[in-house]
């Protein structure tokens, strides 16, 4: 039911709530009661001096008699609803349900908000499960002492004429073994607790610069005016604590200083807004189309965008989610990226429209390209690196989109030729 027919169940549903009469509402307001009651069944239009007439008896806005609830309300009620096709929602009445029963409306909305902070949650601790080095050392470390006291115990308990001077070395080592396995137990309780933020908890060099970049929200504005130094901001981070984390974040910021220097952030957007095409924006600026990617995705102003890098082993190096499409936060991404596609094919631009799974499926496109680095001089095998730029896309722009996931561990996908390991949400989809 179209949104401006919907007014008249908002006033009638409003004077219910006010325990107000039919008849005296219409009285108050100058019109006949039969004429309200059309009104009140979206029989009749209403608007101007009545609505505000209708609106200040009600004790209401008059925006909020006229257009119901906000669209974002709407939007998640809708997402809500596609999470369970077999319920057989009547998404056509979500407004109407909405207007009526604003409450319920919010909860069901606020439901559909925690599941998905939910399902990040999961899917964050699984790949810290898989992919996190200190919590697999520290688990060898446990089980390692654990076997060590256990074979001592039992050369103790088996052997009833064991040499004293060897009873008091084994004794000595449960003793030395057993001090090691309290604090190895402790040191990994600490690290998990310490680690309960598993969005925000860096486990390794790369980690850090993560955390670091997305601190700074991706745009940087002392080095896009040149007032800041890449290892001024570097020094200034309590969050970068290895010698590789601050080196590499320097790296990463040296970049986006060329790039801000190569191409400034207004002419940069003025060019982008009116080419919109990587390639002839880099024409223009002199300069290769991977830095026009990371460009476009370091715009204040401009359009939600992800950004992602690999080297040639697959690795990701940075990693700027966008909403609805997934980037693991630890290990590679799903094998059908075009950023994986770009490697085989350097050089070559890519275009590809994909479609994220889920209750909702999102679509984007994704612009990719690879590029060699000959750092190594001329001889030396070139280093490459594929950068690809997400850009969310209306969900019901046409055409075929490449089904891809976030990572295997979390995509429900089961029919997927790519897939490297079976999936945790292997009984949702």
């Amino acid at each position: 039911m179209p949104q401006s027919r919907l007014t008249g169940s908002r006033i009638r549903e409003r004077r219910l709530v006010s325990g107000i009469r039919q008849a005296d509402l219409a009285r108050s307001v100058g019109i006949s009661p039969a004429y309200l009651n059309l009104i009140e069944h979206n029989r009749r239009r209403i608007g101007g001096k009545l609505l505000v007439d209708l609106a200040r008896e009600l004790g209401a806005e008059p925006v909020t008699l006229a257009e119901g609830a906000e669209a974002a309300l709407l939007g998640a009620m809708r997402d809500a609803a596609g999470r369970f096709p077999d319920q057989e929602a009547e998404v056509d009445r979500t407004e109407d349900f909405a207007g009526r029963f604003s409450g319920w409306a919010r909860l069901v909305a606020a439901q559909h908000t925690r599941i998905e902070e939910l399902e990040r949650l999961v899917e964050a601790l699984s790949d810290r499960l898989t992919h996190d080095p200190h919590l697999a050392a520290s688990l060898h470390d446990v089980l390692s002492t654990v076997t060590a006291i256990r074979s001592a115990a039992s050369i103790l308990t088996d052997t009833t004429d064991i040499d004293p001077d060897w009873q008091a070395r084994f004794l000595r080592n449960v003793g030395e073994d057993s001090a090691r396995l309290t604090d190895s137990a402790q040191g990994l309780v600490d690290y998990l607790e310490a680690g309960t933020n598993v969005e925000a908890t860096p486990i390794s060099p790369q980690e850090e610069v993560a955390v670091f970049h997305e601190a700074l929200g991706f745009h940087i504005p002392s080095l896009e005016d040149g007032s800041g130094e890449p290892q001024d901001l570097v020094a200034a981070s309590d969050g970068l604590q290895s010698t590789a984390a601050r080196d590499l974040a320097a790296r990463v910021l040296e970049r986006y200083r060329a790039d801000a220097r190569a191409m400034p952030a207004d002419d940069f957007a003025a060019a982008w807004n009116e080419l919109g095409d990587p390639g002839l924006v880099a024409a223009r600026f002199q300069v290769d189309p991977a830095a026009v990617l990371r460009r476009v995705a370091a715009l204040p102003d401009g359009p939600a965008t992800g950004l992602v890098t690999c080297d040639g082993s697959g690795a990701l190096s940075v990693r700027k989610p966008v909403d609805g499409f997934a980037v693991p936060r630890f290990g590679a991404g799903c094998p059908l990226w075009p950023v994986y596609q770009a490697l085989a094919r350097p050089a070559q631009p890519i275009r590809t429209l994909v479609e994220m799974p889920g209750r909702t499926p999102r679509r984007f496109t994704c612009l990719a390209i690879s590029q060699a680095h000959l750092s190594g001089g001329f001889g030396a095998p070139p280093v490459f690196e594929a950068t690809m730029l997400i850009l969310p896309e209306d969900a019901s722009t046409g055409g075929e989109a490449l089904p891809v996931g976030g990572s295997c561990r979390v995509c429900p996908r089961a029919d997927c030729a790519a897939r490297r390991e079976p999936s945790i949400l292997s009984g949702s989809g």
